[in-house]
């Protein structure tokens, strides 16, 4: 999802949203796809005031990008998971350090979102499904669920031709998820942002990028925030005052799921072990959409520098080597990434490591965008505000003040739940 808009001045604070009111909004009013609050609670059993506030309970999870490959795997997959067809694969969350730490359960999670595209969630699950993606009949299995996060998902932009200023359509995007809220009668929402990739804006570009836009609708409706994608989101002058002011939590930047989570193993590894890495060097097979947006060598360039912000973060610069980027429609949502590493062991003797990573990006996503949906929504309830460097663990770009080693990002983390914990 890629679009251009005018920046108009500072962003407004949060609630300024210049919202419709539940009554006014589009979409069926009280409705959760096929079935409202109340009836969705009635089927689920949940009856009287105590079940009424179990329902008022629910926590939002809107992406940006909802009918792309992550988002639809990361629905349908959370309803796998609370209906028991599938274990919960890949979910830290799911893990017994993060008992009894106040998550919401996944079958409290209602989904919505933006997207510019309008093939309906069921047939984009079942296209995931032909590729090898979901499991075959997962799709039909959880159509119902699908069904009702495709009924909320709304028009993304600017699309071409768009006339609304940048605070028009922050306007326009608040407003659907401060809609959305009103409608489920939601405790909080946490925005996702799961798009393609979007070059990084220029230094005499007059408007904001289509993620910056949305992020700062999150801000305005007063949702957390995270920024799965490279895109500039939240990292922009225009918003720094904004972000600092709204008490929201929101997190990184670029989801790290295969080569940088693997760079983030082995970059520390020669560095305890004392060997001197001499050049690290990388190549990625992908298609899918993440393919044809990184065809764009602005929108590669953006992708890189996260990739190779865990070395230079490591060893204090980076290596000599680059990574390279190629489109290969075939591949589908499938990619194989290969890193080339030369070192010197002792006496100067030349050693070379090559790792080959072969995987699918959105089923590697899925539960990492799960897991920052739950772990920012639980931020947001404990009263926790600005960046979390804590769940660096996720993210090739994390805020700052965490270290680029897995192993101690993970510590970090756990630390994070155990605060939760605390405050539950």
């Amino acid at each position: 999802m890629t679009a251009h808009a005018d920046r108009e001045g500072h962003i407004d604070a949060p609630g300024r949203t210049d919202a419709p009111s539940p009554s006014e909004a589009s979409g069926p009013a009280g409705s959760a796809g096929p079935a409202g609050a109340e009836d969705r609670a009635e089927v689920m059993g949940l009856t009287g005031a105590a079940d009424r506030a179990q329902v008022a309970g629910r926590t939002g999870v809107w992406f940006i990008g909802a009918r792309g490959s992550v988002a639809t795997t990361a629905t349908a997959g959370c309803a796998a998971i609370a209906a028991g067809l599938h274990p919960p694969t890949g979910m830290v969350t799911e893990t017994s350090p993060f008992a009894d730490t106040g998550l919401p359960a996944l079958t409290d999670l209602v989904f919505g979102g933006h997207d510019t595209l309008d093939c309906p969630l069921s047939k984009r699950a079942e296209a995931l499904a032909d590729g090898g993606v979901l499991p075959h009949g997962l799709p039909s299995a959880v159509r119902a669920e699908l069904d009702a996060a495709d009924a909320e998902i709304r028009p993304g932009g600017p699309l071409p031709g768009d006339t609304r200023t940048d605070q028009e359509l922050i306007a326009a995007f608040a407003a659907d998820l401060t809609d959305f809220n009103h409608r489920h009668n939601l405790a909080r929402t946490v925005v996702v942002n799961v798009a393609s990739t979007e070059p990084a804006p220029g230094p005499d570009d007059t408007r904001l990028p289509a993620s910056s836009l949305y992020a700062a609708a999150a801000v305005r409706a007063g949702c957390s925030y995270a920024n799965f994608t490279p895109s500039t989101g939240l990292r922009t002058p225009a918003l720094t005052d904004t972000v600092a002011s709204s008490g929201l939590p929101h997190a990184g930047r670029d989801g790290k799921t295969g080569q940088t989570l693997l760079r983030s193993v082995l970059a520390p590894m020669f560095l305890q072990r004392a060997l001197a890495v001499r050049a690290w060097s990388g190549s990625n097979l992908l298609g899918g959409g993440d393919g044809a947006a990184l065809a764009d060598p602005a929108a590669a360039a953006a992708k890189n520098a996260g990739k190779e912000r865990v070395l230079a973060d490591t060893f204090g610069t980076a290596p000599e080597g680059e990574v390279h980027i190629d489109d290969v429609p075939a591949m589908g949502d499938w990619k194989t990434a290969w890193d080339h590493i030369a070192f010197d062991g002792f006496l100067g003797s030349r050693m070379i490591l090559q790792t080959i990573w072969q995987g699918c990006d959105s089923a590697l996503a899925a539960p990492l965008v799960l897991d920052l949906a739950r772990l920012l929504a639980r931020a947001h309830e404990a009263g926790i505000s600005g960046p979390l460097p804590e769940l660096g663990f996720y993210f090739k770009d994390p805020d700052g003040g965490t270290s680029a080693a897995l192993a101690e990002q993970y510590a970090t983390l756990l630390a994070f739940a155990e605060r939760l914990r605390d405050q539950a």
